[in-house]
């Protein structure tokens, strides 16, 4: 028997009301183990009291379908205080890495709430550099509520970006895989070679570009 999908918890956020912290930011990202376009991460400030039907339905982006994910984007979108949308493309992930892309695109979705945040919970990673209290959780995304909210609006975000390089860059079928590894992608990869989104440093992209 399948185990039931974890629910995401207010834990962490009640946790740190109760220390005086008012704009608590979940942070996620998505993208990072692509082929092909940007890594984009989000950060959310929800209300301190959240009613809302919807709110049950909430799961790490990985575990709900697109029409799923859609339709909570809006009412996530709706409710939320604040929302930062970071994102770093194949050129940068290429010259950086990943790990650093990641962080950058991060610090960009944080930079950019209003109200700022005044601490931030963070799916797995913690953030140097940033003057802010913090706190990585493993499986952020599916423990905590905040994290599993950001990572539906990059996860939404994304792919709709992905959508729309698909019709710039015709023949990768990047609006089905958005950009990661699947047999198609990887077929078109082979048959058309590397677009200039696609990550040169990352295999197979970089075992097809040793080969021209």
């Amino acid at each position: 028997m399948k185990a039931k999908p974890e629910t995401p918890s207010f834990f962490e956020e009640r946790r740190l009301r109760a220390q005086g912290y008012r704009h608590i930011a979940g942070i996620d990202e998505v993208g990072r183990g692509a082929l092909a376009g940007p890594v984009v991460a989000a950060a959310i400030v929800l209300p301190s009291r959240l009613k809302a039907h919807w709110a049950g339905l909430v799961r790490d982006s990985k575990q709900l379908t697109p029409k799923k994910r859609e339709l909570l984007y809006d009412h996530i979108s709706e409710i939320a205080i604040a929302i930062g949308i970071g994102s770093v493309d194949c050129l940068a992930i290429d010259t950086l890495g990943i790990v650093r892309a990641t962080e950058m695109a991060m610090k960009q979705a944080i930079d950019q709430l209003s109200p700022p945040a005044d601490f931030l919970l963070i799916d797995f990673m913690s953030l140097t550099g940033v003057r802010l209290p913090q706190k990585g959780i493993v499986d952020g995304d599916s423990r905590c509520f905040s994290i599993a909210c950001a990572s539906i609006i990059a996860k939404v975000t994304r792919d709709r970006l992905m959508t729309e390089l698909d019709g710039v860059y015709p023949g990768y079928l990047l609006g089905q895989h958005k950009g990661y590894g699947t047999g198609e992608h990887l077929a078109c990869l082979h048959r058309l070679g590397p677009s200039p989104i696609h990550r040169r440093t990352f295999q197979p992209v970089r075992d097809l570009l040793d080969k021209l």
